[in-house]
């Protein structure tokens, strides 16, 4: 066990738990927020949210999961800034940082994964396949590590967050998913780790994106609620921006991430563009 500050490093499953097994004898929860590292404000937020419920009781996890990028997509250039991200985490009010190897989760051999059938090939599952099964196996890991009584995710992730509520409720895990408002530039645009990759001009087309869900979320603030009529709303903002390349555009149950016919509360609409070579993702719940 090493130290960055006051924070811990961990590198281990059985340090972690140790860690976390020796917090359950005081009163108060203990919170996880797992993340692929490269944090930003978004991931601050989500620490900060994290360290408010249980000070001096919150574990960071930095992995980056090979399991849920497919055999074309950004694992090997995915952004990594470790030191920066230890920073981060313990300036936002992290205990401790969880940074296992891919060997110590996925030991040689290993030959279970975890598998949310129905919810695994909507939205990003469709364009992904694999991904979700990559991120319900990790984070099932994570939570059996670590035993938290809370974990804490973005809701810029929202199809993730359906997919990890069906899989705890299955399992019957304790822990209890608390999932944060999106974190925006003062642009608009959704924080993420993968804005790195865009360049000025990428970065002003990427804005296509939360343009549409500012313009649906006013459509449906002024009444409408034809989930077709949205959609169709939603593809004009694209229109007029073609390097903005749309590869989803719904309005879903979210606890089931079924398209439905009308918008009513609690229907999540999402999108999903490529700008350049960068995959991005926006999304609104609808009030």
């Amino acid at each position: 066990m090493t130290r960055s500050s006051s924070t811990k490093i961990v590198r281990t499953v059985a340090e972690l738990r140790e860690w976390s097994r020796s917090l359950r004898a005081a009163d108060g929860p203990i919170a996880l927020v797992p993340t692929m590292g490269a944090l930003h404000a978004g991931h601050a937020s989500l620490i900060r949210a994290a360290a408010s419920t249980a000070p001096g009781r919150v574990a960071v996890s930095i992995f980056v999961n090979p399991m849920q990028f497919g055999p074309n997509e950004d694992f090997a250039r995915y952004p990594r800034s470790f030191d920066a991200d230890c920073a981060l985490a313990e300036s936002a009010g992290a205990s401790l940082v969880f940074a296992p190897s891919v060997e110590e989760l996925y030991p040689n051999g290993a030959a279970t994964f975890v598998e949310v059938e129905g919810l695994d090939n909507r939205l990003d599952g469709h364009s992904r396949p694999g991904h979700f099964r990559g991120v319900a196996t990790v984070v099932a890991k994570l939570l059996i590590a670590a035993e938290p009584d809370l974990a804490f995710f973005g809701q810029k992730d929202a199809a993730q967050v359906a997919v990890l509520r069906r899989m705890v409720c299955d399992l019957r895990l304790s822990t209890r998913l608390v999932v944060c408002p999106i974190v925006r530039d003062p642009d608009g645009l959704a924080l993420s780790s993968r804005n790195v990759y865009l360049s000025a001009a990428e970065r002003a087309r990427a804005l296509t994106l939360s343009r549409a869900v500012r313009h649906i979320e006013s459509l449906v603030a002024s009444g409408q609620r034809s989930a077709s009529v949205l959609i169709e709303e939603a593809r004009k903002v694209f229109a007029a921006e073609p390097a903005a390349r749309v590869d989803y555009i719904e309005l879903v149950d979210w606890s089931t991430l079924l398209p439905v016919d009308t918008a009513t509360p609690g229907t999540l609409f999402a999108v999903a563009a490529s700008v350049g070579s960068t995959r991005l993702i926006d999304n609104t719940i609808l009030r």
